[in-house]
């Protein structure tokens, strides 16, 4: 009797899914390099680059905590294939940053800084989509540290490694350049509905040479 209803949930679930991702029911702990420490009396958190008023922005910890609390149900889908569905992200929406910091009229992308000097680029439009979000929180409880503890990026609508962990500021840029791992053959807009995951898929307009 219950067969038939749980093909149907199957394969309404799989229609949710971009192409080649897979259902993912825990939460894998992916990333390159180790954990680091955070010591929030020497976290902050800078806007730079070409901003509107040519000036940085500095938050510390407690102040960026103080910011509006939001939250947005969205799915995080990995390029390594899996992708979780309907996670509730609590912290600051992307775009209360740009406008507590606005980039001047030109910038076109934007570089995400994260621990160790990594980072990932995107374009402006995606950074500030209604649903990009600076996450303290998942599912109502603070992050791990091995999930990005005190601050990670979620884009849904980009494949995870576009919302790096351990976010440290975001860089206005009047051009777009590659960041960490678009610098090693991975896609330079990252879009999982259209199975954007390596440089080689890329068209003309899609990104900088490499």
């Amino acid at each position: 009797m219950g067969q038939p209803e749980n093909r149907s949930r199957r394969a309404a679930v799989e229609s949710e899914l971009p192409p080649g991702q897979r259902l993912q029911r825990g939460w894998p702990v992916t990333h390159y390099g180790p954990v680091p420490k955070f010591r929030p009396e020497r976290w902050e958190f800078r806007v730079f680059g070409a901003t509107a008023d040519g000036d940085k922005r500095c938050w510390t910890h407690e102040e960026f905590s103080a910011l509006p609390f939001s939250t947005v149900v969205a799915d995080l889908h990995c390029v390594t294939k899996f992708s979780m569905l309907g996670a509730e992200w609590g912290g600051v929406p992307a775009r209360t940053i740009a406008a507590l910091a606005p980039p001047a009229a030109d910038v076109t992308h934007v570089m995400v800084w994260a621990e160790y000097g990594f980072s990932a680029n995107m374009r402006l439009a995606d950074f500030v989509s209604e649903r990009s979000i600076f996450a303290t929180h998942k599912d109502g409880e603070l992050l791990t540290a091995e999930h990005g503890f005190p601050l990670r990026l979620v884009v849904p609508h980009l494949y995870a490694w576009k919302g790096p962990k351990w976010v440290r500021g975001v860089e206005y840029m009047t051009a777009d350049r590659r960041g960490f791992w678009e610098e090693r053959g991975y896609h330079n807009v990252g879009d999982p509905w259209r199975e954007q995951r390596y440089s080689y898929q890329e068209e003309p307009g899609d990104g900088p040479e490499l």
